[in-house]
Formats: structure tokens, C-alpha cells, sequence
């Protein structure tokens, strides 16, 4: 590209940036992506085929043991305990959640006053901005037998309950949801302010309420925006880890330890790298699926 621009500035062939000046300043970053990207990406895969341990012989001297890990994987209950746990937590706080949620506050943010957008947005927003620790200790006492919640449920008479170890997973989806909501919310009302105001006029002139409008009109031409928001809150609600950590540790009983952290517990906390990382290396490849398909999701509008 450099060359044929030079080339019709008239620029003589000698003074032309040859093949290496063009790649010379890629090098860096080629470095940084390789060192910091790929690397450890790499050293996962390599660890995943290994009985690497934190101590012990094995952190002495790592063997290599094939699919011995995987094997362990596919018959390991608790594995198949954190992928159900994962699936719900994705669903309720990601699908469910945060996706629909965002859509709907989006929605009633419309032609509302400068006042009350800023108002619901700041709210919003400071949640969204919250770093992981902060939200899941707010959660965690709002949500504990002496917490908040339980307050207010004694003040109207009912009994008070322990939250994060009778249902550990709905207290980790409602927090995931008041955290993340923010992304879901700004993506939809950047996109509603681009649907034609003609077409919205022309549904109600042909006689179609506020509901069909929406459903008719505005959803159609929202559907590559919710395609795309929705892969996005997937792969970040898929590696959530500080927040349930923070929350329940994965307990009471595993009732809340969805991958990341059975990797965490298995690599860290039981010192057992090899398993750890092939659960990390299965969890790399679920993310690598869904980036995919979201890739696929944009690349026609890339070629217009």
C-alpha cells in the first residue's frame, strides 16, 4: 500500500519503503501479542499433557502423560457438577439477565427526560464500573443472614434466611446481573438511537401500539446488535471468577464453583497444574468457539 501510494506521488523506486521498513515497526507488538498472548496460551496447552505439580516430585520433574488429564476430565463429577453450574450462571446472569435486562432499560430510557436517563444511567454505570472484589463483598453483606436483605425482611415480619449458602448460585447470577447490566444497556441505546423514527411513526399511523411497534419494528433492526452483545456478555460471563470467589468460594458443597474456579482450586489449591490447566484449556476452547461465531456474526457487515 505504501509502495503504490509513493508510486503515484511519483516517488522513484529507490526511495520507495521496501518489505522490512513496512514490517519493521510491527515487531513490538508482534512481541507483545507472542510474549503475553500466545505464550501462555501455549504453556497451557503444554502443561495440559503433563502431571505439572506447585510441589512435591512432580514440581521437580514434570512427565508427560498424554490425555491422562482428559480422560480424568470426561469422568470427573465435579467437572460435570461446574459445567451445569456454568451453564446456569451463564444463562440467568449473561442470556437471561443482563442481555434482556439491558434491552428493557434501553427501551424505557427512550424519550425520557435528560434528568432521568443521567439518573438511571449514573446508577447504572457506577455498578458496572465497581471492580469485581468491591461488588462481591457489597453482595456478600447485603446478602448474609445479618445483611441488609434480612433486615428489610424482618421489618415486614418474614423470617430472615441464609442467602449465600441456601441458594449460592441465584445470590452469584443476581449479582453477576446488577454488575454487568451496564454494557447491555449502552450497547442497546446507542443502536435505538440509529432505528429510523419514520418507521416507528409509520407503525402507528397504520394503527400499531407501543408493544408492536417494538416487536415489529424495532426488535428486526436490533438483531445484529443483540446477536453481538450477546456473544460479548457471554465470553466476559464466562470467566467470571473474583466475584463468586469473593461471594461463596464456590460453596456451600460446590453448589457454586462453576470452572474457573474448579480450575483455581484444582491448580492452586490442590497444586495439581496438569488437571488445572486442562480445565482452563476446556474452558479456553468454549471461549474459542463462541469468538468464532462471533466473528462469523460480523463479517458481513465487515464486507459492506
Amino acid at each position: 500500500m505504501a509502495g503504490e501510494t509513493a508510486a503515484r506521488r511519483g516517488v522513484p523506486p529507490s526511495l520507495r519503503p521496501g518489505p522490512a521498513a513496512r514490517v519493521l515497526p510491527l515487531v513490538p507488538a508482534l512481541f507483545l501479542l507472542l510474549a503475553f498472548f500466545a505464550g501462555p496460551v501455549l504453556w497451557t496447552v503444554w502443561a495440559s499433557f503433563t502431571d505439572a505439580a506447585l510441589t512435591g516430585a512432580a514440581a521437580a520433574r514434570t512427565d508427560f502423560v498424554g490425555l491422562r488429564n482428559f480422560e480424568r476430565l470426561l469422568t470427573d463429577p465435579d467437572v460435570l457438577n461446574a459445567t451445569v453450574l456454568t451453564a446456569v450462571f451463564l444463562v440467568g446472569s449473561g442470556v437471561v439477565g443482563q442481555t434482556a435486562l439491558g434491552l428493557l432499560l434501553a427501551l424505557l430510557m427512550q424519550g425520557r427526560r435528560g434528568w432521568v436517563r443521567g439518573a438511571v444511567g449514573g446508577v447504572v454505570v457506577a455498578a458496572w464500573v465497581l471492580p469485581e472484589v468491591v461488588a462481591g463483598f457489597v453482595w456478600a453483606a447485603f446478602l448474609e443472614r445479618e445483611g441488609t436483605l434480612n433486615l428489610l425482611l424482618q421489618a415486614a415480619g418474614a423470617a430472615p434466611q441464609s442467602w449465600l449458602t441456601a441458594l449460592p448460585i441465584l445470590a452469584v447470577v443476581l449479582a453477576n446481573v446488577w454488575k454487568g447490566t451496564a454494557f447491555s444497556m449502552m450497547a442497546y441505546s446507542a443502536a435505538l438511537a440509529e432505528v429510523p423514527v419514520d418507521l416507528k411513526e409509520a407503525a402507528r399511523v397504520d394503527g400499531a401500539g407501543p408493544l408492536r411497534v417494538v416487536w415489529h419494528v424495532v426488535l428486526p433492526l436490533l438483531r445484529r446488535t443483540a446477536a453481538a452483545t450477546l456473544l460479548l456478555v457471554t465470553l466476559q460471563t464466562v470467566q467470571v471468577f473474583t466475584l463468586i470467589f469473593v461471594m461463596t468460594g464456590g460453596g456451600p458443597g460446590g453448589r457454586s464453583t462453576t470452572l474457573p474456579l474448579l480450575m483455581y482450586r484444582e491448580a492452586l489449591g490442590f497444586g495439581d497444574i496438569g488437571y488445572g490447566t486442562a480445565v482452563g484449556l476446556a474452558l479456553l476452547v468454549v471461549a474459542g468457539l463462541f469468538s468464532a461465531v462471533y466473528l462469523r456474526t460480523l463479517r458481513p457487515e465487515e464486507v459492506r
